[in-house]
């Protein structure tokens, strides 16, 4: 009787355990994702357009909770926090795909005239005057690149371009950014490595870039 008693006594406090555990786990679940799709989403530098502020194999946090709280998969605000700065670093869906998120800078806000003239920016007139383009090549080339505009940005749409300026496929090239497609804005690199090298505490031979991590991210 007593045998069978605590059998069945221990039967009942690993089923017990069992379901703690369960509990926890699912509610670690529950918050890792509601963390990921309201909050903080980790994002992979996958190209150069964004050089020599994010180099390829940068991997950077964004906040998404910044320019309010979405309904998730519909792309619908519905606790506005605040809008985009000019020069914030912003990850978004990409116009002409949104399955593809896309990073750039915010150059142009709402209602303003952008005109880009022989590689500088004008801004309602008045040069840019900013410290993250960067320039590789001195040509002034045909197209959209060097010459833009003038164009005024839509309400309620931004005018987005990479700091990597002679190379980078932006809003000179396929048009300007919604609100409803904005993912985030980028705030820190949390890791960084090279396509090549050794794992080495010496930075100038890993593929581990370690002087880049908790870098924080400029926004002017």
């Amino acid at each position: 009787m007593n045998k069978s008693a605590g059998t069945q006594g221990e039967a009942t406090k690993h089923k017990t355990v069992a379901r703690e555990y369960t509990e926890v786990l699912v509610i670690a679940i529950l918050l890792a994702l509601f963390i990921r799709v309201f909050v903080v989403q980790a994002f992979k530098i996958p190209s150069g357009s964004m050089e020599p502020t994010l180099l390829v194999g940068d991997h950077i946090l964004v906040n998404k909770f910044i320019y309010g709280l979405r309904v998730p998969f519909a792309n619908k605000v519905i606790v506005p926090v605040e809008a985009p700065k000019q020069f914030d670093i912003v990850v978004f869906q990409y116009p002409k795909d949104p399955s593809v998120d896309y990073i750039k800078r915010v150059i142009g806000l709402p209602l303003q005239k952008i005109q880009i003239v022989d590689k500088k920016i004008y801004i309602n007139d008045k040069l840019l005057k900013e410290p993250f383009g960067h320039y590789g090549d001195p040509r002034i080339v045909p197209g959209p690149r060097d010459n833009f505009g003038p164009v005024v940005v839509p309400a309620n749409h931004y005018f987005m371009m990479g700091d990597n300026r002679d190379n980078s496929s932006d809003s000179r090239f396929w048009g300007f950014v919604p609100t409803r497609d904005l993912v985030g804005e980028a705030f820190v690199i949390y890791w960084s490595w090279r396509d090549s090298g050794s794992l080495s505490l010496h930075a100038s031979t890993s593929f581990v870039r370690w002087d880049r991590f908790g870098k924080l991210l400029l926004h002017g």
